[in-house]
């Protein structure tokens, strides 16, 4: 019996003990040690000048492997994960009561001109998608760098995204990869491991000794799997790229803009580091995900004479945004405390030739005093 019981908890901790690498953060690794004389050396060498990036070289012809390589295929197949407690309805319902807390704790763009196209860019992208549910797409009022769509297809583009960006594509782009994230359905996906990782506890739980020890490591194993809807895996982040430059392909878009857009992003954590917006902050466009990202263009997708990389349209939306968000912050200046100098008060008063003297009787004024030596 006891032989049974072991077995039981070591198949338990296991399990959700593999479960972790699945919700981790990607962590970053120390560099290799140098050697500083070398290093003074190759400073002082000239440095070539940064190489332009060069479009991924495409086939004309592509031989999918499966229906989830098939871009032709979009639409009628299946994407989403095989393990699933969630139904179409529960997500949908799910998302909705989350959105509602999006928009509680956030200030929307309502000019109809910025709503109108953001939604336009997504809806189309929606429709070359394997979505399965509608979506509904806002603009949030903030400076931030990001976007995020939540179970049931309630998706959020921030301010601060579209002006980022320099093309269309771009912002096509991104929105594709968040579009993703619903298509695969990996909230939910992430959610049903989470909830299959605590009931795999329960045995750990019930035969664990109620000891210190022992409640250490039961509340360590709660600890080691988070449940949420906007941090995801490695896998989950390598197949919403997969999917995205598949759904931005099939929209007409250039897929090499996705893999610029992140090596921009990429650059400029570089060259001044803490730069890189919390959107991209748990999941980093790494050189692994871009270059493989490049590899799945050059493969599965054919070569096109034309795509689109932006349009004029854009730009002006982008000039009206940029004009909202100034106007808004000049608004919200007004409210804020100013700081008034000397010269401005005795502007207010002409006549006032004394420099020691003051127009407000509350500030503190410096004279010397007779007595006082030179």
């Amino acid at each position: 019996m006891n032989a049974i019981l072991r077995h039981t908890l070591n198949f338990a901790m296991g399990t959700a003990l593999l479960s972790i690498p699945a919700f981790a953060v990607p962590q970053s690794q120390d560099p290799p040690q140098q050697d500083p004389s070398k290093t003074q050396q190759a400073a002082q060498q000239p440095q070539p000048p940064a190489a332009e990036p060069q479009p991924v070289q495409q086939k004309d012809t592509v031989n999918p492997k499966s229906s989830k390589e098939d871009v032709e295929a979009i639409g009628d197949r299946k994407v989403s994960c095989k393990m699933n407690w969630f139904s179409i309805e529960k997500e949908i319902a799910l998302g909705k009561g989350l959105a509602q807390e999006v928009e509680r704790s956030s200030k929307l763009i309502d000019d109809p001109v910025v709503t109108e196209y953001v939604n336009r860019v997504g809806q189309n992208l929606v429709r070359n998608s394997d979505a399965k549910v509608p979506f509904t797409i806002k603009v949030i009022d903030s400076d931030e760098v990001n976007a995020f769509a939540l179970p049931g297809g309630f998706f959020y583009v921030n301010s601060g995204l579209i002006l980022r960006a320099q093309e269309e594509s771009e912002l096509a782009g991104v929105m594709a990869h968040e579009i993703s994230h619903v298509t695969a359905r990996h909230g939910t996906c992430q959610a049903t491991k989470g909830e299959l990782a605590q009931l795999l506890s329960i045995p750990a739980m019930i035969f664990i000794p109620y000891t210190w020890a022992g409640y250490a490591m039961y509340q360590g194993m709660n600890l080691a799997i988070p449940l949420t809807f906007l941090k995801f895996s490695r896998d989950a982040e390598r197949e919403a790229d997969f999917l995205g430059v598949q759904y931005m392909y099939k929209a007409g878009y250039d897929p090499n803009s996705y893999v610029t857009f992140f090596e921009r992003i990429q650059a400029d954590e570089k060259r001044r580091p803490g730069t890189i917006p919390k959107a991209f902050s748990t999941h980093p466009p790494t050189p692994e995900r871009i270059g493989n990202t490049q590899k799945e263009i050059a493969r599965i997708l054919p070569a096109r004479q034309e795509y689109i990389v932006t349009t004029s349209e854009f730009d002006t939306v982008k000039a009206r945004l940029r004009n909202i968000m100034f106007s808004r912050k000049v608004t919200e200046g007004k409210d804020k405390p100013t700081l008034r100098t000397k010269t401005e008060q005795s502007k207010k008063q002409p006549g006032s030739n004394d420099p020691n003297s003051t127009s407000d009787d509350d500030r503190p004024t410096l004279k010397r005093r007779p007595d006082s030596q030179p």
